[in-house]
C-alpha cells in the first residue's frame, strides 16, 4: 500500500519495463498492466469475449490483442478498438511513486459489454417434428472446374437415394464445395478458447463450416461420411473438417454440454489401396468422441489392394458394381432405424459425468 488505502502496490517500474504487456494479480483481482512510450496502462486481464487473458496478449500499438480470438482494447481506457468502442474492459488509473507501480483498484472503470445477437447455432440442440434424416458428408477432393468421376461420391449418392426411398429426407454436403477456413488451434492455446459455436465461424459470416455444424448438430437424425483413401488414410478435406468439429467435443470438456444426441454415423471407405479398416478405425473413434452411435456394421468399403493400381480398372469396377450399391443403401437403412429406434426412446443425455477428453474436469 502506498498515498492512501486505494492505491495498491503491484511491483517495480523497473521490472514492468522488461516487457510490454504483462498479467498481475493485485488483492485477488487479475489485470493486463502495459507500458508504452514511458506511458502505463492498466486494464482487467479478462476479454469481453469469452474470457481471454488480456495480460498474455500482446500490443498493436495502443491496443492489447486478446490472445485467444484477437479482441482488441485499449490498453489505459479500456475501450474497444475503433468501432466496437461500445465493447469495453474495466480500466484503472495508475501513477508512480518511488519507483513503484501502484494501482487504483477502486476507481476502475465499469465493465461494458456492446449487445450481440446469439450466433444461430448457439440455439437449443432439440429436433424437429419430421420424418428421418439423413445428412451425406462427402469429403473427396477434385477441380470443380474438371470435375472426375468419385467411387466414394458414388455409393454416397446411392445411400441417399436409398434413403429417401424409405421416406427420409436428405441432404448432400460436399465439402469440396464449401470455403471454409482450417482450424486455427484455439484449442491448443487453452481449453475455453476452444468454443461452440467455433469462434472462426462466429467471427467469419463467410465461413461456410456452418453448413456441417447445422447439419449434424441441428438438423440430421442419422450422417453418413464417404471418403477415398489416400496413402492409407482418409482424404485431406475430412481431417480438415474434422480439427473444426473439435468445438463439438469440446463442448463436453468445457461445459458438460453433449451436443450429438440421439444421432447415428456411417461411413463409405473406397480405395485404390488397402487400409480401409485402420480408416475406418479412425473414423469410428473419431465420431464417437462427438458422440455418435453406430449400427451393426458400421460401414461399407472397397480396396483392390496394394498390388492393384490400375485405377482405371479400379473406378469401373465401383462405377458398376450392384454389390456395393446394394451395400451402401442397406448401410442407409441400418442407420435410420438405429436414428428412429434412438428417438423413439429418447435416452440420451444432454450432459455427462466424466465424458469425453480423458474423462477428467478441467482445472479451473
Amino acid at each position: 500500500m502506498a498515498g492512501d488505502e486505494n492505491w495498491v502496490d503491484i511491483g517495480s517500474a523497473e521490472e514492468f519495463s522488461q516487457t510490454p504487456i504483462k498479467r498481475v494479480t493485485a488483492m485477488k483481482r487479475e489485470l493486463a498492466i502495459s507500458l508504452k512510450d514511458g506511458k502505463f496502462g492498466a486494464v482487467s486481464n479478462t476479454c469481453n469475449h469469452v474470457g481471454g487473458p488480456l495480460g498474455n496478449g500482446r500490443l498493436d500499438g495502443d491496443y492489447i490483442v486478446c490472445p485467444w480470438h484477437n479482441w482488441k482494447f485499449h490498453r489505459c481506457s479500456g475501450l474497444g478498438e475503433p468501432g466496437f468502442e461500445e465493447d469495453r474492459v474495466p480500466a484503472y488509473p495508475v501513477k508512480i511513486e518511488s519507483g513503484r507501480v501502484l494501482v487504483n483498484l477502486n476507481a476502475g472503470s465499469k465493465r461494458q459489454k456492446a449487445p450481440h445477437a446469439p450466433h444461430p447455432l448457439s440455439r437449443k440442440v432439440e429436433r424437429a417434428p419430421g420424418p428421418l434424416r439423413l445428412a451425406g458428408i462427402s469429403t473427396s477432393a477434385m477441380d470443380a472446374a474438371n470435375p472426375r468421376f468419385s467411387g466414394s461420391d458414388h455409393l454416397l449418392e446411392h445411400a441417399l437415394k436409398a434413403a429417401k426411398g424409405l421416406g427420409a429426407e436428405t441432404r448432400m454436403i460436399k465439402l469440396n464445395d464449401l470455403n471454409f477456413h482450417a482450424c486455427e488451434g484455439y484449442y491448443s492455446k487453452a481449453a475455453q478458447a476452444c468454443t461452440w459455436p467455433c469462434s472462426i465461424t462466429q467471427m467469419d459470416a463467410k465461413d461456410q463450416m456452418d453448413q456441417v455444424y447445422e447439419a449434424l448438430v441441428h438438423w440430421a437424425d442419422a450422417i453418413i461420411i464417404s471418403s477415398p483413401i489416400r496413402w492409407g488414410a482418409a482424404s485431406s478435406l475430412y481431417f480438415k473438417m474434422a480439427e473444426r468439429l473439435n468445438c463439438v467435443q469440446n463442448a463436453v470438456t468445457i461445459r458438460n454440454q453433449v451436443l450429438i444426441r440421439n444421432k447415428v454415423a456411417g461411413f463409405i471407405i473406397v480405395g485404390g489401396q488397402d487400409n480401409i479398416q485402420a480408416v475406418a478405425g479412425q473414423m469410428l473413434g473419431f465420431f464417437a468422441e462427438l458422440g455418435f452411435i453406430f449400427p451393426q456394421f458400421p460401414y461399407i468399403a472397397h480396396s483392390r489392394g496394394w498390388s492393384r493400381e490400375d485405377m482405371e480398372r479400379n473406378v469401373e469396377i465401383v462405377r458398376t458394381s450392384t454389390e456395393l450399391a446394394e451395400g451402401a443403401s442397406m448401410l442407409a437403412k441400418r442407420c435410420l432405424d438405429l436414428a428412429a429406434h434412438l428417438i423413439s426412446c429418447d435416452e440420451a443425455p444432454a450432459s455427462i459425468e466424466r465424458g469425453g477428453r480423458k474423462a477428467h474436469a478441467i482445472a479451473p
